[in-house]
């Protein structure tokens, strides 16, 4: 590693009714990858903002290359170098993959745009990413993953000396990761500075030289990647210690009522025949590659997909689903992996967003009771141990976990007895993660039954009473808790006709 190219010191922000950042700091140095990690709520992506010229500081330092630099918006900071690959992708989905990857700054031929070129140096740029995308096509057709790719490609663009990752593998492959890695690695090499925000621990022993922890808004400590363990990470993030043994045995009888019984169901081109059984009480897990077809197997039990064969049966009795408010009818809530799109409305308020699934319990004639919405909202912020500062906080601006916290309220509110979880803790830090584990296991012994898919094997390993494993639409394994191990799952989630 180099010199220092990048110091942030005694950073202070503040937003209405939450102190963000209290004198946080970071130090980053020339060919370094330096993880940046916390709880969410932490204060990572908003000193990342600060940095980008998303935000303005309230009080604090930053040195870049020798002088203390403060810039107004993200193009002032993408000129000076300075580019973030944000987690929520910023894709136009109407323009090709190389229009979005020049935007604001497209090549010219005179007067006109010159697509021609854009594309041509777009290309340049995936052959350098070892990644198949056709420059020309238009970005609503590609995949997350391969959305997500054209947000790091954007980024090396712009001849940047410090690139900001924030959560970049969420929706990638494995395949997808170890190129990205190439790819820092290689950016390394040519003395940038990258700093990296992630989650997932095996990746910052993986990729990273140093570790910088903050927790509700300060700077905990610095640490060697190569010279600490995950156990010292985790306990400077939460204050405490989260263990992560997987599950050995399942809890449900085995004459236990099968609440949801699937047969043969078909939708679209990524379900082509899944049967499954779900009994009361059971958390039943769903693994898979990318692509198997999990959350399309979902939406179709949703009706958030249009089924095109197949049965569903609910507590015994055959339904018919052909939209959400059908499955809602049954008892049935779905947390989407896509919560932003699908599971809140971030312009309106933590209440508004609990209660928008069962708003007819609220009502006092032909107005909403607001007090008992707030009452409602304020029961689940004080069960989930979401971090708010009131229950009229717009959940735009609430962390990640938090957010998906707003999404789980909103379905125990309406008292689903069927909760598919679809990801339930992409992007959101190990104390929340440890919390939405807790709660799921409470809610099955509640009663309800929850479907839980995640690309994460420890996940399924420490949630899961059984484990559905899928392969290009169709159910290719089906193994109880006390016999499933990561080789087996994996043999079964690439078993192809």
């Amino acid at each position: 590693m180099g010199e220092v190219i990048l110091t942030m010191k005694d950073i202070d922000k503040s937003f209405v009714g939450v102190h963000a950042l209290k004198n946080a700091q970071l130090e980053l140095r020339k060919g370094e990858v330096h993880a940046l990690m916390g709880e969410n709520g932490a204060g990572k992506s908003t000193l990342m903002k600060i940095l980008t010229g998303i935000y303005s500081k309230d009080s604090g330092t930053i040195i870049y290359d020798g002088k203390e630099v403060e810039y107004k918006n993200p193009k002032e900071a993408q000129q000076a170098g300075v580019v973030i690959v944000h987690q929520e992708l910023n894709m136009m989905n109407h323009l090709t993959a190389a229009q979005n990857i020049f935007i604001g700054r497209e090549k010219m031929n005179g007067k006109l745009i010159n697509d021609g070129k854009m594309a041509e140096e777009a290309k340049r740029l995936f052959d350098m990413l070892h990644i198949d995308i056709d420059p020309k096509e238009t970005m609503g057709r590609l995949t997350v993953g391969k959305q997500q790719m054209c947000e790091i490609a954007k980024a090396i663009s712009t001849d940047a000396r410090i690139i900001v990752f924030d959560e970049p593998t969420a929706a990638l492959t494995e395949t997808e990761i170890n190129e990205l890695f190439k790819i820092i690695d290689d950016l390394r090499k040519k003395d940038l500075g990258i700093i990296y925000i992630s989650h997932r621990m095996d990746e910052i022993k993986r990729i990273t030289d140093r570790v910088t922890v903050m927790r509700d808004g300060e700077y905990v400590g610095t640490l060697v990647s190569k010279e600490c363990t995950k156990d010292d990470i985790i306990s400077m993030m939460v204050g405490r210690v989260v263990y992560e043994d997987p599950k050995e045995v399942s809890n449900v009888p085995a004459d236990a009522e099968v609440v949801l019984k699937v047969e043969h169901l078909r939708a679209g081109k990524m379900v082509k025949d899944v049967s499954f059984e779900l009994r009361k009480g059971e958390i039943l897990g769903f693994s898979g590659l990318m692509g198997a077809g999990r959350t399309e197997t979902a939406r179709a039990i949703f009706g958030a997909d249009k089924i095109e064969g197949g049965d569903i049966y609910v507590h015994g009795r055959k339904v018919t689903i052909k939209s959400p408010k059908d499955a809602v009818k049954h008892g049935i809530g779905y947390l989407s992996e896509d919560r932003k799109r699908y599971g809140v409305i971030v312009e309106k308020t933590l209440t508004e967003n609990t209660t928008m699934a069962s708003l007819e319990n609220f009502m006092s004639g032909i107005f909403i009771d607001k007090k008992k919405e707030e009452k409602a909202a304020q029961n689940y912020v004080d069960a989930l141990k979401t971090k708010t500062p009131s229950v009229r906080q717009f959940v735009k601006n609430l962390s990640g976990g938090n957010q998906q916290k707003v999404v789980i309220a909103k379905w125990l509110t309406r008292d689903s007895d069927i909760l598919i979880f679809d990801e339930p803790t992409r992007g959101i830090d190990v104390g929340a993660k440890s919390e939405i584990y807790s709660l799921m296991n409470e809610l099955v012994k509640e009663g309800k039954s929850i479907i839980m898919i995640s690309s994460e094997l420890t996940e399924i390993l420490r949630m899961s009473d059984r484990i559905v494993v899928m392969c290009e639409g169709r159910k290719t394994g089906e193994l109880d808790i006390s016999e499933a191990t990561q080789e087996n799952i994996m043999h079964a989630a690439t078993m192809r006709e």
